[in-house]
């Protein structure tokens, strides 16, 4: 029986849960099973294409196309999501460089203009590696061909709703960054005990990185399904 690769409905990730906190929005559960709000985000057309990766006939796969490279494949992920993890704790390093300028101090632009970057740098980035590890699934067995096929499929029906949300997750970011800056500007001075105050852009800049991190592992986890599937078939 094919299964498709994992993925944590948004509502119950833990990105979710961290903007809901820091945003302080109340986010419902869900009414509707999955399946029944994957039906609404499939189009006519998503709906064909994916009736026809279910009921098609799995491929032949060549012997000689059946190959086993499982540590290098799983050594892979480990080192993008060591690389796209990097980037994001760097990006952190020069937004506090950028704290010593008053002029951009209590501005949201560099940080709106960080997390975009960022978002693209893990799209352009995962994206190829899920394809990669969708040809070695393939050559694997039929069954596993037709799985990459249904992956391959989901892949392209769903990047529009998934583009859709993660879009919002910047403004989100500003409305917190905005609290803080309000909270901070309401409190005169220093504490009377004298210890120095944390500042808030310090705080603000933490949040983020935890948020690009949450939004990380939601972007990998249909690469960690197919890693799990390839472990599971050598």
């Amino acid at each position: 029986m094919v299964q498709v690769s994992r993925r944590t409905g948004f509502t119950g990730s833990a990105l979710i849960r961290l903007l809901a906190r820091l945003t302080d929005i109340d986010v419902p559960e869900p009414r509707h099973a999955f399946a029944d709000r994957l039906s609404h985000w499939l189009g006519w057309t998503d709906a064909i294409s994916l009736s026809g990766a279910l009921n098609a006939s799995p491929p032949a796969v060549p012997a000689s196309a059946r190959v086993t490279r499982g540590s290098s494949e799983e050594d892979e992920c480990i080192r993008l999501r060591g690389v796209l993890a990097k980037a994001i704790a760097d990006d952190d390093s020069a937004l506090a460089a950028e704290k010593e300028h008053p002029d951009t101090a209590a501005d949201f632009s560099p940080y709106r203009r960080r997390y975009l970057a960022r978002q693209q740098t893990m799209e352009m980035a995962i994206g190829p590696l899920r394809e990669r590890l969708r040809a070695s699934l393939a050559a694997r067995s039929p069954a596993m061909a037709q799985l990459a096929a249904v992956d391959a499929v989901m892949e392209q029906a769903l990047s529009a709703q998934e583009y859709r949300l993660l879009s919002t997750v910047p403004g989100l970011l500003e409305k917190h960054f905005r609290r803080l800056r309000q909270a901070h500007q309401a409190v005169p001075g220093e504490p009377e005990d004298g210890a120095p105050q944390v500042a808030w852009q310090d705080v603000f800049r933490k949040d983020m990185r935890v948020v690009l991190l949450a939004e990380l592992d939601i972007r990998l986890e249909p690469v960690e399904g197919l890693l799990e599937t390839l472990r599971k078939s050598s």
